[in-house]
């Protein structure tokens, strides 16, 4: 008889998730990690003769799925929560959102918004998350300490900033962010031109062309209004799409954030080029900006991602709660009851952001060598009972305050709802410091 493999983890749980392959969910199964790599997902009965572990946690009352990834926020305006409510777009932006940075934003508060963030995120499931904003050495640091896996799209605009004087500091300093993370196991660093109308052809030309040398990711927000779309036509001739593919910019690299705005030639162009759609639901309807027609999207073969978008329009960071909004709010949009359903929401939520975001060879689903990324979520509460359908439970329930444990690369971030890589007590305080200053 075999000598059992040494492994160093064995999660062994009620349900597990792995949505590869898809819509399937096994029953009283084992995880076995090694070196923070899926090693097996077996029947717990051969997990106890196949392994020896160094550590087994028992979840008999849980459901074990891949960490979700939150495919677009700005992770340091959670210290911005609140406070321009119920406005819409450009007055909230032009009016609050813009003028409150210029005042505030800098090293500390992205450094103590990030963490505050990652530890919402961490919380409710999510291990690996993609940020576009100002000082983004500050949230890749955070990120790396926090052993967060996330994608740092550094800021370019037109315009002067407070992290930057224009376009060509913004490229130097990002490219040179690129390199310090070139060979880190979590962080990505990719571009983030913020959007068609506020840059113009030439440095989003650039960003075409480095950003396919560099085979980086591009993260956009795009067609997030009908204004927006008017005035490129009024500006351009053409809709913002049809600009950045003349551009060279729409591309497999290309995640285009938003797109509530969308017609059969942007379908087409979004199919043919290969770029991803980061859906923001809750944002979306806060902002009364648009719905994103992710059936359509998904029926032409489109990758569509979710995120949450920033904690200052939307409020919260909880992935789960974005899956309901997206899967209740797709039907609506398309009169089909049938119309993402559970499954299809939860892997929107999973593999779809680790597609757009180029890393499904690592994460998004509980595959054999895969990275152990992993969200166990509690079903033994009232609320969450008769469970006949795990999947219908985390996606329908609101499950983001049930989230247990998360493991990142097989490393704990939280353990029995407790945080393992960044401090509460000491984030809250920060948070209130914050809150006095802004607020004055």
């Amino acid at each position: 008889m075999a000598a059992p493999e040494t492994v160093n983890l064995l999660i062994k749980a009620r349900w597990i998730v792995p949505v590869v392959p898809e819509n399937r969910v096994f029953e009283n199964c084992a995880l076995a990690i090694r070196g923070g790599v899926i090693q097996a997902l077996v029947p717990q009965s051969e997990a106890d003769k196949r392994f020896e572990a160094e550590q087994v946690i028992n979840l008999g009352n849980h459901v074990l799925m891949p960490g979700l990834v939150n495919a677009h926020g700005h992770a340091a305006m959670s210290l911005l929560r609140g406070i321009a409510d119920d406005l819409p777009l450009k007055e909230w932006l032009h009016d609050h959102i813009w003028p409150a940075e210029g005042q505030w934003v800098n090293e500390d508060m992205v450094r103590d918004g990030t963490e505050l963030a990652m530890a919402e995120m961490i919380r409710s499931g999510t291990t690996c998350f993609s940020d576009m904003y100002f000082f983004p050495e500050q949230a890749a640091q955070a990120a790396q300490q926090a052993h967060m896996r996330a994608q740092i799209a550094f800021p370019i605009l037109d315009f002067a900033t407070a992290w930057g004087s224009g376009p060509e500091e913004y490229f130097r300093k990002g490219l040179a962010l690129h390199d310090d993370f070139r060979a880190s196991n979590l962080i990505t660093v990719g571009f983030g031109p913020h959007s068609p109308y506020t840059m113009s052809d030439e440095p989003l030309k650039r960003v075409a062309t480095l950003a396919q040398e560099l085979d980086a990711p591009i993260h956009i927000h795009l067609h997030e209004t009908a204004k927006e779309v008017a005035e490129s036509l009024e500006q351009h001739g053409k809709r913002p799409t049809q600009r950045l593919a003349d551009l060279g910019l729409l591309s497999p690299l290309t995640q285009c954030v938003h797109m509530t705005q969308v017609d059969d030639t942007d379908v087409a162009l979004l199919s043919e080029s290969g770029a991803h759609v980061v859906h923001c639901p809750e944002s979306n309807l806060k902002l009364a900006s648009g719905f994103c027609p992710v059936q359509t999207l998904l029926d032409a073969g489109i990758n569509v991602a979710l995120g949450t978008d920033g904690a200052a329009s939307n409020n919260d960071l909880d992935l789960m709660s974005e899956m309901k909004t997206a899967a209740l709010l797709a039907k609506a949009v398309s009169g089909r009851a049938e119309a993402l359903d559970a499954h299809s929401a939860l892997r929107m939520a999973t593999l779809g952001g680790a597609r757009a975001l180029g890393l499904e060879d690592q994460i998004g689903s509980l595959e054999v060598g895969k990275a152990a990324d992993i969200t166990a979520v509690e079903l033994s509460e009232l609320a969450a009972q008769p469970v006949y359908n795990p999947v219908s439970q985390l996606v329908y329930t609101n499950s983001g305050h049930r989230v247990t444990h998360v493991w990142v690369a097989g490393r704990a971030v939280l353990l029995s709802r407790q945080l393992q890589t960044l401090n509460e007590r000491e984030l809250i305080g920060k948070s209130r410091w914050w809150r006095q200053q802004i607020s004055q």
